[in-house]
């Protein structure tokens, strides 16, 4: 377990497609989806936080830190990093959605062995069709940089990164890692799945 990386869940979003409910706390397979999130970072790196910007007390009974954005706009996936930058125990933070119950296991592993190869301060997932802007390993040095980015009212992730020595990291053998739950049909669909197995 690389005891320089912190991991925030971010589970600050509003959920709109999930009919504005809480997709964190929302149960698949009879867990709430944060659940298997938590639960996987948990074996991957020496700190884990929740970036939530409501339902925090519930988000604290998993016995994680909660932390909401910086500012009360819900800003994004960014902003939800920005705040557990200065609260990371290590050099580097790995942010996933709470809404990604399956990521890999040596997703910490292998986003930092990528990082130190090529000498990038950002590292994104990416499935083999396309990246996963949200899943990223970043360094404590690039809290300036967000916040300045979204100081001049941008929000995108990935025009952010883009602007950084990044390096996509290659998890095609693992595509299906990466489903994420963004409706109800979909969340009952992936705790079919994962029932079957």
């Amino acid at each position: 377990m690389p005891d320089s990386v912190s991991a925030v869940v971010l589970a600050g979003g509003l959920a709109r497609r999930m009919g504005g409910e809480d997709k964190g706390l929302v149960m698949l397979a009879e867990r709430p989806m944060v659940s298997y999130v938590l639960d996987n970072l948990s074996q991957q790196v020496q700190q884990v936080m929740i970036n939530a910007n409501r339902s925090q007390q519930q988000y604290a009974e998993f016995g994680y830190p909660v932390i909401a954005d910086e500012t009360q706009e819900f800003a994004g996936p960014l902003a939800g990093m920005a705040a557990a930058l200065p609260h990371i125990d290590g050099e580097w933070l790995l942010s996933a959605p709470c809404d990604c119950p399956m990521l890999p296991k040596d997703l910490a592993q292998r986003m930092l062995s990528e990082i130190k190869r090529t000498d990038s301060l950002v590292a994104v997932a990416h499935d083999g069709e396309r990246a996963q802007h949200v899943i990223l390993m970043l360094h404590k040095s690039l809290y300036a940089s967000i916040n300045q980015f979204l100081a001049n009212g941008d929000r995108k992730i990935v025009l952010w990164y883009r602007q950084q020595p990044h390096v996509a990291v290659d998890f095609s053998d693992q595509a299906d890692a990466f489903i994420n739950v963004n409706t109800p049909e979909q969340c009952q669909q992936l705790a079919e799945m994962l029932t079957s197995e």
